[in-house]
């Protein structure tokens, strides 16, 4: 982002004052919070255009353009009908790797089923026109099945690779009648998708040829993933799910991999109830990067290549919710070998997604219903 960009968003009317900027101490030295834009209702995905400019989803169901200099527009139309409510409705967003050329934005979101009250995740694209008011040729390319009767657990975030094909996180939809189909193949619950950008099932996709076996399937035994990166030196896909009470995870994707959810877990019940593996596990279970015991909350995940920050080049960071922190994961190649809460006691926002910008700054998206786009970079 150039400085006069900067500059802008610091200085537009929409944006909030540059006084409520924060300081806070880390490994690296000091670094900056800056608020630069507010009044988002509940944000949930933030994804930067060419021009710098960003695109924002609000859960309510609306695509906001946030302009070089701040201004917050309209609603975007032609956003598919969403259901708002409990943990649902729009929610992560990302752009096509033709975006120039075909101008394609992807959004996953919570889709109504044709039984009332159940609802599912699912992604859409459309074609974004060139003044950024409007979707046309708006078509759903993954529905997940089985629809249910459940407001909770969509997971949601959206990856492209470097092959570009696309990842689509879901969830297991929370309750315990529901959360085992997390472990099979013949359900959507709980899995990490892969496709194609229309929406068709790549032939060497794991469970192609496995009878019974949804071909969307790459991997499975998730319970809650809502933070999603390809490692900037393996283009491996990463993710950040959420756990029960405690034992949230880092994985390291591997195609057709079982991550255990629900059969084996470093949490409890939310009762405070033990989870107790079964008598017999799968001997191929892929065990996590790194849990958390408690529950930081994950959402958002980032790794940042950036110049901004030289000791953290190769590292990922991770939004907290139940935490209001981001997360700094040391990393060394590809092993975790430490972890960092940046901000500590007291910090105040819910971070639903982290994005590093076009400046090498990060980017902060905070859960709340006036919530605020934070600009992270170095204090001068």
């Amino acid at each position: 982002m150039s400085p006069k960009i900067l500059i802008a968003l610091l200085c537009s009317t929409t944006l909030v004052s540059p006084a409520l900027a924060q300081t806070h101490e880390t490994e690296a030295g000091t670094v900056r919070l800056d608020p630069v834009v507010e009044g988002l209702q509940f944000p949930w995905g933030l994804v930067f255009l060419p021009d710098d400019s960003m695109l924002v989803t609000e859960r309510p169901g609306n695509l906001r353009h946030v302009s070089a200099d701040g201004t917050i527009s309209d609603p975007i139309a032609g956003v598919p009908e969403v259901v708002f409510a409990g943990q649902g409705g729009l929610l992560d967003v990302a752009l096509d790797p033709a975006f120039e050329t075909n101008r394609y934005v992807y959004m996953s979101f919570a889709e109504a089923g044709d039984e009332r009250g159940t609802n599912s995740t699912a992604v859409a694209r459309g074609v974004l026109s060139e003044d950024m008011s409007q979707l046309s040729d708006v078509e759903i390319i993954f529905s997940q099945q089985p629809k249910l009767p459940s407001n909770l657990h969509f997971g949601s975030r959206l990856t492209f690779d470097n092959d570009g094909y696309l990842f689509i996180t879901t969830g297991e939809r929370s309750a315990a009648e529901f959360r085992v189909q997390a472990q099979d193949l013949d359900s959507h619950l709980g899995k990490v998708i892969r496709i194609m950008p229309d929406g068709s099932v790549p032939e060497d996709n794991p469970f192609t040829g496995t009878e019974g076996a949804l071909p969307e399937i790459w991997s499975y035994g998730h319970r809650n993933v809502q933070g999603a990166a390809l490692h900037p030196e393996t283009g491996e896909l990463w993710v950040a799910e959420h756990g029960p009470r405690g034992g949230d995870e880092l994985n390291k994707i591997v195609a057709s991999g079982n991550f255990g959810w629900p059969l084996l877990t470093d949490g409890t019940e939310y009762s405070g109830r033990p989870i107790d593996p079964p008598a017999e596990l799968p001997d191929d279970l892929v065990e996590a990067e790194r849990t958390w015991v408690p529950s930081p909350a994950p959402s958002g995940l980032a790794f940042y290549t950036g110049d901004l920050f030289p000791d953290w080049q190769g590292d990922a960071f991770m939004g907290a919710l139940a935490g209001t922190d981001l997360i700094r994961i040391d990393l060394e190649g590809e092993e975790v070998v430490g972890d960092e809460f940046l901000f500590g006691d007291g910090f105040p926002h819910r971070i639903r997604d982290v994005v590093q910008g076009p400046d090498g700054a990060l980017y902060l998206v905070t859960d709340a219903d006036r919530g605020q786009i934070l600009r992270l970079s170095p204090a001068q």
